[in-house]
């Protein structure tokens, strides 16, 4: 029970950054003090009244507050935030990415995201400050991610499609088309040398990474499945942080169900037996690589 509590909690921090409020925030308008709510998101024991305030509040079901049936993210920020909290109790992460897992991009790769998401920025609500406020804030939740993911080396198994990865290359680390023809070349070049670290990452294979090419189109869906103890969890999501990445737009999920958790294992399971691994997916990625224009 005290880890349904807990779960409870890490939704409520997830939905309450999502929706660019505080703890003093949500402390005055549900009428507790800011200890309460920090508790809250501890995993404490919650009154049923206390939850169907936040769920009010939040503007998200009671279910999904609950995690009794899908949780549903419509910004990045709050699907990302509970990324984190999913990655950081997992044993294993399994994953279908478009194009790389984050998790495995250089530690440059942060630098060129916050310029590509801020060429691709409009509007975003101006509680964030606008757009750069948006961005910093989304960056700071996966930097988190990375350093997580540096101490706890947990397992990864991503697999990634050839025509991503081809896109990925004669696109570049862009985040619109209208840029001049030197910053596209450069950016192209970026590209080139994320792709050169993966297949370092294949011919090497670093303890607890395993990577796989599928070069017939695998699922267009970025999904991912933590195994996590007896509770292990499914991710889908819209957003993208790769060429022409996405933040604003879509509903990411998030769901315990058994059926759900079987199945995708049962689909990245089907993919890593035709996924090329090692030095065989290594050729794969050196022929993308000779055969698209710098």
């Amino acid at each position: 029970m005290a880890g349904k509590f807990q779960d409870i909690g890490q939704r409520l921090r997830a939905y309450r950054l999502g929706k660019g409020l505080s703890a003093d925030d949500i402390a005055e308008r549900i009428g507790v003090s800011r200890a309460a709510v920090y508790r809250l998101e501890k995993g404490e024991l919650v009154k049923i009244e206390t939850i169907e305030k936040l769920a009010e509040l939040l503007d998200v079901s009671l279910p999904s507050l609950m995690g009794i049936e899908v949780e549903y993210y419509n910004n990045a920020i709050s699907f990302f935030e509970r990324m984190r909290q999913l990655e950081e109790g997992a044993t294993h992460v399994l994953g279908n990415f478009s194009p790389i897992s984050f998790l495995l991009l250089s530690e440059n790769y942060i630098d060129h995201l916050r310029v590509m998401l801020n060429e691709s920025l409009r509007d975003v609500d101006p509680r964030w400050g606008g757009p750069q406020g948006y961005v910093e804030k989304l960056l700071g939740i996966l930097r988190e991610r990375r350093e997580a993911a540096k101490k706890r080396r947990t397992p990864i198994v991503s697999i990634v499609g050839s025509r991503d990865l081809e896109r990925f290359l004669r696109l570049g680390l862009i985040g619109r088309f209208d840029l001049p023809a030197d910053i596209a070349l450069e950016r192209r070049r970026a590209a080139r040398e994320e792709i050169e670290r993966f297949i370092h990452l294949m011919q090497n294979a670093p303890i607890g990474v395993q990577i796989g090419v599928v070069v017939d189109m695998p699922p267009t869906q970025t999904f991912q499945v933590f195994e996590i103890n007896d509770r292990p969890a499914v991710t889908l999501s819209p957003y993208r942080l790769g060429d022409q990445p996405n933040i604003c737009s879509g509903i990411a999920m998030a769901t315990s169900a058994p059926e759900a958790v079987r199945l995708f294992k049962h689909t990245i399971g089907g993919l890593w037996e035709v996924a090329h691994k090692g030095e065989a997916g290594a050729r794969i990625l050196r022929t993308l690589i000779e055969k698209t224009p710098p």
